[in-house]
């Protein structure tokens, strides 16, 4: 009897020691399931950044909801971290997160939002550095006509491999197609060229009488047509025909077009004629050289023509401006500028000390990288005479347009805050 209560006695023991035991080992297998642990917001001029810290790559969906305004974001093969709930950034854009199920198995986080925006990029950066994976969301202030026609399903973001769970499978691939190709239609890198001068403007005038409105046009087409044969680039004009057009509206065009570059395309002339060179500029309040300075304050007095006097109070505008420009902005514009440079110097002359700074008014879009380019001196009879050929720009447009390769190239492995 003795012993048979003593055997009891053991199997009951372990039967309740084990318990604790399986059930902490379920727990540490849990917790080491890859994991979003934690998100930072960043916010810019009318722009805001949503970056998740992440374990390992997982699947998603981003879309818009509203009344109330909503940014959802569905993940699957990860668990999120539950302070990210409580977490709290100051910011003018997110008042709550909240987190709930997305399907059978999936964590949803939904930011509840204090006004209208739209996204604009959602991306997944591998891990760099100190850095683990990280998941980015961008999105921009926007109209509430312009956020009402983004939200929903069909305007989603999706990796490749999210799949809903309430759908048919077959429902389910042709969504998830869908999402792909609408994602992808929308990661196109949006680029506009900027011709210099044009209209009643003819800008510099060369040796035998060419006006720089018309090679500035005729180049920024062939690297318009260059960059277009690649799929991955929309490219727009700021204009396409002989026309004025104010500085400062050029830097409208861009930032209607939501551009994530700006070119600036000029030529120069000088009293020296042997002068000869192609030269790149990035804004700068104060001018790399008096030469640099002479060129900006050349070329911002163009609104003086057809009585556009912006010049009166630029002074004003250009210290708003540069007070508004971002830190970022400037150090993409600094880095496309770099490459610029190394590109240009395969395949013609450049100036001594290529990469220049100057405070020229259409590189003062305060969220859009801006580079301006000087193709050369239309003053030297020689340049003049190749800008003048097909041939000359083609060779330009390849270069310029690797350049814009190796930029963007660069940006997917870039860090973010």
């Amino acid at each position: 009897m003795l012993q048979h209560l003593f055997k009891n006695t053991i199997t009951l023991t372990y039967r309740y020691l084990l318990l604790p035991i399986l059930f902490l080992l379920c727990f540490v297998d849990i917790t080491n399931a890859a994991q979003i642990s934690n998100l930072r917001i960043g916010q810019g001029i009318g722009s805001v950044r949503i970056v998740f810290d992440a374990d390992s790559k997982f699947n998603y969906k981003v879309f818009l909801l509203t009344s109330p305004k909503r940014l959802v974001v569905d993940t699957q093969n990860i668990t999120v971290n539950p302070k990210i709930e409580a977490q709290k950034e100051s910011n003018s854009f997110v008042s709550q997160i909240r987190l709930g199920t997305a399907g059978v198995d999936g964590t949803r986080i939904v930011f509840d939002l204090q006004k209208p925006v739209v996204i604009k990029k959602v991306f997944i950066l591998p891990p760099q550095s100190n850095f683990s994976w990280r998941f980015v969301i961008d999105m921009e202030v926007a109209s509430e006509r312009e956020f009402q026609a983004k939200v929903g399903n069909d305007n989603a973001f999706s990796s490749d491999n999210y799949s809903s769970s309430t759908a048919s499978s077959s429902k389910s691939k042709s969504s998830s197609s869908s999402a792909v190709a609408s994602s992808s239609s929308k990661a196109k890198r949006i680029i506009v060229l900027d011709p210099g001068h044009g209209g009643v403007d003819p800008g510099a005038i060369g040796v035998s009488g060419v006006y720089e409105k018309n090679i500035t046009l005729a180049m920024a087409r062939e690297l318009k047509a260059e960059l277009e044969k690649r799929s991955r680039y929309k490219v727009y004009l700021t204009r396409n025909r002989d026309i004025f057009i104010p500085l400062r509206d050029r830097v409208k065009i861009a930032r209607r077009h939501d551009a994530d570059l700006f070119l600036s395309i000029h030529a120069d002339s000088a009293r020296n004629r042997k002068a000869t060179g192609l030269s790149v500029y990035t804004l700068s309040e104060k001018a790399s050289d008096k030469e640099a300075a002479a060129l900006a304050e050349k070329e911002n007095k163009a609104d003086i023509v057809a009585g556009l006097n912006f010049a009166e109070h630029s002074k004003e505008v250009s210290d708003i401006l540069l007070n508004l420009a971002q830190r970022e902005t400037l150090n993409r514009s600094s880095e496309f500028a770099t490459f610029m440079v190394q590109e240009m110097r395969k395949s013609t002359h450049t100036l001594d000390n290529t990469h220049r700074f100057a405070g020229f008014a259409v590189l003062k879009a305060p969220d859009v990288p801006s580079v301006l380019m000087e193709l050369g001196y239309l003053s030297n009879r020689n340049e003049e005479r190749l800008l003048q050929q097909k041939s000359y720009r083609k060779k330009l447009a390849v270069s310029a347009a690797k350049a814009i390769d190796k930029y963007f190239e660069n940006m997917k492995h870039a860090s973010v805050f």
